[in-house]
């Protein structure tokens, strides 16, 4: 039976070991080119909009370059990108589990509370949520980690990243005046203030790189989502694993439960 549970799961969950990683590195990548683009853009924002908007896509920038960006360029380029960060976070989540969502939310600064609360908001409506925080990190690895159909991930994605860029155009318009009056009051200093937010990434990133690339190599050595493991009979859950972490609400055996998974503490959590 459990031959036959393999053969029965989506080819989507069947991914290669190559293609798993590729997709880890990728995350990796544009969480670095991330940061970079939101650090310098104090400095690029007012001559090269569509290269910050190329490297981070996060709603301040895409707020900050309206009134220096051509409409077609914030589009393309906006869309592309915030498309293509959720799409690489969903894999993950979904291929991952629970190693991969403990390793980001380390990099993305999330607190347990939030996570409890988007988990709580995935599992009780999250397609709603997905169509009102198309860019939300933790969000897209969730619905990847809870296992929601693409059939249904996408088109809320992609509305919501394009209802999401309309607000955005217009609050830029609406507040041009005091964009504008910004930059050109940095204009003078706008590179120490590069070198401040870089700092304050370096800091961060030192406090936490230990931590970090311990949780980052079990997630590449055993990753959650193995899709070598076989699966129960009649259940989505791999043979041995939780099905409450994996979302299966098939009853357990008291006598075959794990021991409690302690509580993690804010100490624990991450950007």
């Amino acid at each position: 039976m459990s031959a036959q549970g393999v053969v029965d799961r989506p080819s989507l969950d069947l991914p290669s070991p190559r293609l798993r990683l590729a997709m880890l590195v990728a995350a990796g990548v544009l969480y670095a080119t991330g940061t970079f683009g939101s650090n310098i853009a104090f400095a690029w924002m007012k001559t090269r909009p569509e290269v910050v908007l190329a490297l981070s896509s996060r709603n301040r920038n895409l707020l900050g370059s309206v009134p220096f960006v051509n409409p077609l360029a914030y589009a393309v380029i906006g869309f592309g990108r915030v498309v293509l960060v959720a799409v690489v976070l969903y894999l993950v989540g979904r291929w991952y589990g629970p190693k991969a969502l403990g390793w980001v939310e380390d990099q993305l600064g999330e607190l347990p509370a939030v996570y409890r609360w988007a988990q709580a908001g995935l599992d009780r409506a999250g397609w709603l949520l997905v169509l009102l925080m198309p860019g939300s990190n933790l969000v897209c690895l969730l619905a990847g980690h809870r296992r929601m159909s693409l059939r249904r991930f996408v088109p809320m994605l992609v509305a919501g990243t394009v209802l999401k860029l309309v607000a955005l155009w217009i609050g830029g318009q609406i507040f041009d005046h005091e964009i504008r009056a910004f930059f050109n009051f940095i204009d003078g200093y706008q590179w120490w203030l590069v070198g401040a937010a870089f700092l304050v990434t370096i800091v961060q990133g030192v406090r936490r790189a230990s931590k970090s690339t311990t949780n980052l190599a079990g997630v590449i050595a055993d990753g959650a989502s193995d899709p070598s493991q076989p699966l129960d009979a009649g259940s989505a859950t791999p043979a041995g694993a939780d099905p409450v972490a994996s979302g299966d609400s098939t009853e357990v055996d008291p006598a075959m439960e794990p021991p409690a998974r302690p509580e993690v503490s804010p100490s624990q959590s991450a950007t």
